[in-house]
């Protein structure tokens, strides 16, 4: 593990206020926030977008999930989420952080019921990714993939958007995807995330109408690509919008 390096799931991690994180790491995540405070925000709004959007796709009918670019564990994780409401739900981990899988593998047990499994893989490789999850995931059955805050590592928009044809094109029909990434849509995020490319953490923000992208050809469940607060929020009115999109898909 190179700890001169920062991390995604370690800076990450650091911005929600964990403790598994390096100096590197606390140091690119201090020049965000320093440019752009709302991260924090940012971030715990997209962990409740993963519990509202797991709890509706279990609540359709989906038992298998693929969730890519895990980060590191902390509370309602995509199978702890699933398998509360159906304990058999299979979930299929993937990170290529050797921190996320090490804790993944002693602190994300399933279900007597389900299965969880772990797939150490960078996300510009979805043939591996795909090949490793059918050791648990079952391809003839509809497949819940989830992508939060993932995409936005992959620098060109149109490879992003290969990934995601790929990973949708390996699942059948019925399956959902979930995606939520951030959006230059301040000067605020922009500028945070300026300074957070130039410590060596490079994230490439998109706009609202390239998140809709990566949900072409699929049925968007409703309210569509939103502003992450403000897809089926559990209070009303509900928080103000933020600087990140999100949406969840079907496809026929």
């Amino acid at each position: 593990m190179d700890t001169t390096k920062p991390s995604s799931a370690r800076v990450w991690n650091y911005i929600l206020g964990g403790r598994d994180n390096f100096e590197i790491d606390r140091m690119v995540g201090d020049q965000v926030r320093a440019s752009f405070p709302a991260i924090v925000e940012v971030a715990h709004e997209q962990r409740k977008f993963l519990v509202r959007a797991v709890t509706h796709l279990v609540g359709v009918g989906i038992r298998q999930f693929l969730d890519i670019g895990t980060g590191l564990p902390t509370a309602n994780n995509t199978h702890e989420v699933a398998q509360r409401l159906a304990p058999m739900a299979c979930v299929v981990y993937v990170d290529n952080d050797p921190l996320v899988l090490a804790h993944a593998r002693a602190l994300l047990d399933s279900s007597p019921e389900g299965a969880t499994d772990y797939v150490d893989s960078d996300v510009e490789n979805p043939r591996r990714i795909v090949q490793e999850a059918r050791r648990t995931l079952n391809f003839s059955e509809p497949v819940g993939i989830t992508m939060l805050g993932i995409l936005g590592n992959v620098a060109d928009y149109a490879e992003a958007r290969t990934i995601v044809e790929h990973l949708v094109n390996a699942v059948p029909s019925g399956s959902y995807l979930a995606v939520s990434d951030g959006t230059n849509t301040s000067k605020e995020i922009v500028e945070g995330q300026r300074a957070a490319n130039q410590s060596g953490h490079p994230y490439h923000l998109r706009s609202p109408e390239e998140i809709l992208g990566y949900f072409d050809r699929l049925d968007l469940v409703d309210p569509g690509v939103v502003s992450i607060p403000h897809w089926r929020p559990e209070a009303e009115p509900p928080p103000p919008a933020l600087d990140g999109y999100c949406g969840v898909g079907r496809k026929p």
